[in-house]
């Protein structure tokens, strides 16, 4: 077995570096999530309202929306920022 002897402040800059990596990594998760694109009927059935209430929302363009032929999709970044414009505190 072989063993590496590390200064304290190489170990620590070592470990801090890990840690930027790792948070790194997570936001790239984080951002990847809300940036994808998800089918129109997916986000209708999400947010639990009827297909006439949706057609209205795109209508009046409340949420974007993105469309090719009769296929719509909506962001998922879209529908939190909906969502946080709509919040009610109590």
């Amino acid at each position: 077995m072989n063993f590496i002897v590390l200064e304290e402040e190489k170990l620590n800059q070592l470990f801090s570096e890990i840690s930027e990596i790792r948070s790194a990594i997570k936001n790239q998760k984080e951002e990847s999530l809300v940036n994808q694109w998800i089918q129109s009927e997916t986000a209708r059935k999400m947010f639990g309202v009827c297909r006439k209430t949706w057609q209205d929302y795109r209508d009046k363009k409340v949420i974007p929306f993105s469309q090719f032929g009769r296929k719509i999709y909506i962001k998922k970044a879209d529908l939190e920022e909906f969502m946080q414009k709509n919040y009610i505190k109590q």
